[in-house]
């Protein structure tokens, strides 16, 4: 009993040492503990049809993963979800309404659930083992489609009738027999086998012995006969894919029209594998893993059946406006152009859609060339397929921003019948625009030096909400816009990032907020005027992480060497170092913002940077040249030269600091991951005097070892602009080096491959560079997972620039 009360005692103790713990001084094995030591953040708010509950992803209790929560608006304490409760829930939170908003349908757990809004009740329209998805409403409401192993599927809404609408099929029938394997008939003089006659001497023998058979016999006869009498139902087309694949199966809302892609994969694409050496096997294992830019790509074409008519039209781009042009940069290569000029040809595009008007009478497409250099929303005459131009982006360099369908994807709809809503960075900012389809007029519904970010139509369709950073870069807002006269009404009023999740009825809003000291939270605000934003959850910092004063950055700018003003974080030290070292954090993904108010993503770089500003380091953190956030020019100022101005926005804050804050300019390091290591890489190797020490992680050291999508968009084509690729490569320049190089790499890196940062040490090796070292983690991929990983990689970056810079 006494030993019982001792462990239980212990127990206590530790547990309230553990919640009484506090932070008095940043470590690196203190701050890249497993993140849940920070608390925990809610995540992927979503809400029930009728906007009484909303549910969202929640761990206050630190398990090994999230677990749903709700609360009501009658009860806004946060209630874990019970395992009958999750099931009923529609995670995805996607409600499909009929026109009149009396009824909904979505898909839950592989099945169609249709709901009649004014009872709340629901009916499970379908229940197999195959997964149904994709439920619209069509027929003019009175059916429902969905899709199910690649066919489209009607359930009548009145009847309960399900009648099946496409008949996709894998390959084209065959006909006729197929002869036995392996065998060798022996034929007569006449054609006919040996065996056949023998067969039919037998057959007649036998007719003619029994009476019974021979009655059989003319008894079917008869009967198939009549069979083959009755009229034959019509059969459903065939739409046979062959080798394709088929993509974006859809019908219009009146039903007569069935859109979609049949995708041909690119043939002779040879894709990489990374190995992986430390496995439960005890053998090396090879992962697969993708193609490298410029390889061949896949190619897909656009059709339109036509129920009522029973044909099938191939939707062609051959009489787009500038569907020919030629790239700019092209102009380099003159026997390339040449070439070209003599051989115009149409360029391979990709479309999306139909997006059909409410009553159908109107379908836009988008189209969107493969060199992402174009995209044309064109008006679709389904019953031709002829194509209208309604509006044309072109953009040298490649066509993105919120909302154009480049990163963060695109959105569009229809406000009536005739007008048709987008963004566009035509203006040199990405803004919400409107055309009608009648008279091709295009308004711009914003403007300004900022971007919409998020954009959704209401409900009555007279307003549009939308998140944009116009009040400062850095900061996110939602506002609603009235349609008629442009008007907009802020509705957050939070500085920082708000992240917002409207109610389907409109009345509420569930708002995901941070601070660039405080990490997210959840609130719930009502859709009024003067409406306050109640905080619900408050678990995102633990005791522990509250008892240590975080810095609050300050956001600021710089001029630029050409003059533009660059946005960046600075971690001030309150006590500077006497030898005044500095360093420069380079965030990632290139297209990515961090020099703003919200809690970063780079939340373990936050805290690093400010441990480097306790042990005496001024810090900056910038949104250098493409960072997302700051309009089109600055997206596309790496257009053709990755190492170029976003480089020099780096040496800048750099020249920045020493003039301001009176840095060492022979002490100031840089460490970054993924294009932050590229970038750390081009500084010490293009800049070697600026920059005295470098960590550069998991690095792009050859970018024509890099995936398609992300690099021919910004340096084209290897074979096509080898210009680009000799400019923009780290690898090139790594004769350059003399300072000291740190490189650490996950080995099982299937993003940016091990591969890179194995040439590279060849280069430096084969160069006799000696001031570099590289720390392979054989369990790593792109993003770390392990604490153990991130702990010895950033006590190698710490102890590089307190080796170095304070030396």
């Amino acid at each position: 009993m006494k030993r019982t009360i001792v462990i239980l005692s212990a127990i206590f103790v530790s547990s309230a040492a553990f919640s009484q713990a506090k932070l008095d001084k940043l470590t690196v094995e203190k701050i890249m503990r497993d993140p849940k030591w920070i608390g925990t953040s809610p995540s992927n708010p979503s809400w029930s049809e009728d906007g009484s509950t909303l549910y969202f992803q929640w761990n206050p209790d630190k398990a090994p993963s999230d677990s749903t929560y709700y609360i009501t608006l009658s009860s806004k304490t946060p209630v874990k979800a019970s395992v009958p409760q999750k099931q009923a829930i529609n995670a995805e939170g996607n409600y499909i309404y009929n026109e009149g908003r009396t009824a909904c349908v979505f898909a839950r757990d592989g099945d169609i659930i249709y709901k009649d809004i004014k009872t709340g009740k629901e009916k499970r329209i379908t229940q197999t083992v195959d997964a149904e998805s994709n439920p619209q409403f069509s027929f003019n409401g009175t059916k429902i489609v969905y899709s199910r192993s690649q066919n489209l599927y009607a359930w009548d809404i009145a009847g309960g009738e399900t009648i099946q609408l496409t008949n996709v099929r894998t390959s084209a029938p065959t006909t006729g027999g197929q002869q036995g394997a392996g065998t060798n008939p022996i034929t007569t003089g006449g054609g006919r086998t040996a065996g056949n006659v023998q067969e039919d001497w037998l057959k007649n023998d036998q007719l003619q012995l029994f009476q019974i058979l021979k009655e059989r016999k003319e008894k079917r006869e008869l009967t198939d006969a009549y069979t083959k009498s009755l009229p034959k139902p019509k059969e459903l087309r065939s739409i046979n894919l062959d080798d394709k694949t088929l993509q974006g199966l859809a019908i219009s809302p009146d039903g007569r029209f069935v859109s979609y892609r049949l995708a041909r994969a690119a043939t002779g694409a040879k894709t990489t594998i990374v190995p992986s050496y430390v496995t439960e096997t005890g053998f090396t294992t090879d992962i697969p893993a993708r193609t490298k830019v410029g390889s061949a790509q896949g190619t897909s074409d656009f059709f339109i059946y036509d129920r009522e008519k029973d044909t099938i039209i191939s939707v062609k781009a051959d009489s787009i406006p500038g569907i020919q042009d030629l790239p700019d940069y092209v102009k380099d290569y003159p026997k390339q152009l040449e070439e070209k000029k003599k051989k115009p040809a149409n360029r391979p595009v990709f479309i999306t859609g139909p997006f059909w008007s409410p009553k159908g009478t109107n379908a836009v497409v988008e189209v969107r060339s493969l060199d992402n250099k174009d995209r044309w929303l064109m008006l679709l005459d389904t019953a031709t397929g002829k194509l209208k131009l309604l509006d044309r982006q072109r953009d040298e360099a490649w066509i993105g921003g919120p909302g154009t369908g480049g990163f963060g994807g695109g959105s569009t709809g229809w406000i009536d019948d005739n007008t048709f809503w987008f963004r566009s960075e035509a203006s040199g900012y990405s803004h919400l625009y409107t055309v009608n389809v009648s008279t091709k007029e295009r308004k711009a519904l914003t403007s300004g030096k900022y971007e919409v970010q998020q954009a959704q139509l209401s409900k009555d369709k007279k307003h549009f909400y939308i998140s944009t950073n116009e009040i400062h870069p850095g900061e996110q807002h939602f506002y609603k816009l009235t349609i008629a006269d442009g008007k907009k009404e802020k509705i957050t009023t939070m500085t920082g990032a708000n992240q917002v999740t409207m109610s389907p009825d409109e009345k509420y809003f569930a708002i995901v907020y941070s601070y660039s000291n405080k990490p997210w939270e959840l609130y719930l605000q009502e859709n009024k005027p003067g409406a306050k934003a109640e905080q619900i959850t408050t678990k995102a910092q633990s005791e522990e992480f509250k008892s240590y004063a975080w810095k609050e950055p300050e956001v600021i700018t710089f001029a630029a060497r050409d003059g533009a003003q660059v946005y960046a974080r600075l971690y001030k030290p309150v006590n500077p170092d006497p030898k005044k070292p500095a360093a420069i954090f380079v965030h990632g993904a290139g297209y990515l913002q961090n020099a703003h108010k919200g809690w970063s993503s780079y939340f373990r770089e936050y805290m690093f940077n400010n441990m480097l500003a306790d042990n005496g380091y001024y810090v900056m953190d910038i949104d250098f040249r493409a960072s997302a956030g700051y309009g089109r020019d600055w997206r596309t100022g790496i257009y053709r030269h990755m190492g170029g101005k976003d480089l020099t926005d780096n040496v800048d804050a750099a020249d920045y600091l020493v003039k301001n804050f009176g840095v060492d300019p022979k002490r100031i390091g840089l460490y970054g991951g993924s294009y932050g290591g590229f970038i750390t890489l081009m500084a010490l190797f293009t800049t070697p005097d600026v920059f005295a020490a470098g960590a550069a992680l998991r690095p792009v050291t050859d970018w024509a070892n890099y995936n398609h999508g992300y690099t021919s968009n910004i340096l084209n084509e290897p074979f096509t602009d080898s210009i680009a690729y000799r400019k923009s490569s780290p690898i090139y320049y790594a004769d350059g080096l003399k300072n000291h190089l740190l490189i650490c790499h996950g080995m099982v890196d299937v993003n940016v491959h091990f591969q890179d940062a194995v040439k590279l040490s060849q280069r430096l090796i084969e160069l006799g560079k000696e001031n570099w070292e590289i720390a392979p983690y054989p369990m790593e991929d792109h993003g770390f997972v392990e604490p153990s990983s991130w702990t010895d990689e950033y006590k190698r970056i710490f102890k590089l620039f307190e080796t170095v810079l304070k030396k």
